[in-house]
């Protein structure tokens, strides 16, 4: 375990409207915004995403087993900022549902807003979050540093 302290910084309240991209949408506020740090909630609805629902198998590295949903789905998820060589990453990890049926993963790629999203950035301050490649896992987990970059 890995574990460091920071304090409330920054709240916004993003609406992200039919069509645009909420991947995109989030991003772009954490980059002009210059969150370093911080956690996303979302709620409303998708018309098109991918997900990540898991391995395909229980080993590691691990290959992500992949869904795709189109149509208008409900939305509920919360997630994590950090940043990595290519800028700003969104870790986001949401439930939703059409009817009786129901998913559960990482949304990837992109994920089109049907109606309205709502989004809640709440910024870590104190801490620069960055992500880099585990050896063991094969992916780029989090590590955290105290403050900001030079």
């Amino acid at each position: 375990m890995q574990y460091t302290e920071g304090r409330a910084g920054r709240i916004f309240v993003l609406r992200i409207d039919h069509g645009e991209d909420l991947l995109e949408m989030i991003l772009q506020c954490i980059r002009e915004e210059k969150v370093l740090c911080g956690t996303v909630q979302v709620l409303g609805a998708l018309g098109q995403a991918h997900l990540v629902t898991g391995p395909e198998e229980p080993i590691l590295p691990p290959v992500p087993h992949r869904e795709e949903v189109a149509g208008g789905w409900e939305v509920l998820g919360v997630g994590s900022i950090s940043w990595g060589e290519d800028g700003p990453h969104l870790h986001l990890h949401s439930a939703i549902g059409q009817g009786s049926v129901s998913l559960a993963g990482c949304l990837r790629d992109r994920a089109t807003v049907y109606i309205v999203v709502e989004a809640i950035i709440t910024e870590i301050a104190g801490i620069h979050a960055v992500r880099s490649h585990d050896k063991v896992t094969g992916l780029q987990l989090p590590r955290f540093l105290p403050g900001s970059p030079p």
